[in-house]
């Protein structure tokens, strides 16, 4: 699916990215790990074509993703059904006047007729338990709402893979379990998680990968899950992150 190579982002005297080499697969769920400022936010924004390379080439499914590519309506059109992105802020995110609009957005931006996005935005209340929010204003919404209306607007679209920027920060610890329960039934149900976070007791569990970035914007750490599950001193030490 995604690959990274030679990677740098910014200036040479700072970057933000710093040689990154990097795969990932169908079906994978991936945790990012490191330090605030460490690259996380903006390997995710590169990922989701919110921003380019300065150097190195950044593929999709074979396809070179870069500035050329999105001025095709239509390439971006796809890559944005296939390619869904919860910013770690939910109010840059949400911004309709009724959850249930907020939802329908995508859909409609798609030109899904009206009954598909009836269907499709009751189905995204449905799987997260929060039909009760439909008329609600998001701005009103406490946190934990505000994240599962944000990752319902993303659903909407059916996408392959759901990138997440430290979805569970400042979340109570009830709303945390209940993002951590649904990416795990949407990864048992075949989606690709990519995820940030700085919880690494709670998440590891749940994730097949774990890459770690340092506060010098490279990759220190990739391993599956596995490896990491068995080695004492590579959880301590990500525990204490």
């Amino acid at each position: 699916m995604f690959s990274f190579s030679n990677i740098r982002y910014g200036y040479t005297d700072k970057l933000s990215l710093n040689n990154i080499n990097l795969s990932i697969k169908k079906n994978e769920f991936v945790c990012l790990l490191g330090p605030n400022g460490s690259g996380k936010s903006t390997l995710f924004k590169l990922l989701n074509g919110l921003i380019y390379p300065s150097d190195g080439q950044y593929t999709f499914n074979d396809q070179q993703i870069n500035a050329h590519f999105f001025k095709n309506s239509v390439n971006a059109k796809k890559f944005h059904q296939q390619v869904g992105f919860v910013f770690q802020n939910s109010d840059v995110q949400l911004f309709n006047t009724t959850v249930y609009d907020e939802i329908a957005f995508g859909p409609r931006q798609m030109g899904f007729p009206e009954p598909e996005v009836n269907k499709r935005v009751i189905d995204c209340l449905t799987l997260l338990n929060i039909n009760k929010l439909e008329n609600r204003v998001p701005y009103h919404l406490s946190g934990g709402e505000k994240k599962l209306v944000a990752i319902a607007s993303v659903l909407s679209l059916n996408p392959d893979v759901l990138v997440l920027d430290e979805p569970l920060t400042g979340l109570t610890a009830q709303a945390q379990e209940n993002i951590i329960s649904i990416m795990q039934g949407l990864h048992n149900a075949g989606k690709t998680i990519i995820m940030s976070t700085h919880n690494f007791t709670q998440i590891k569990d749940y994730v097949t990968r774990f890459i770690e970035f340092s506060e010098n914007h490279t990759i220190v750490l990739d391993a599956p899950a596995e490896l990491v599950l068995t080695n004492s001193d590579l959880m301590v030490h990500l525990a204490s992150m």
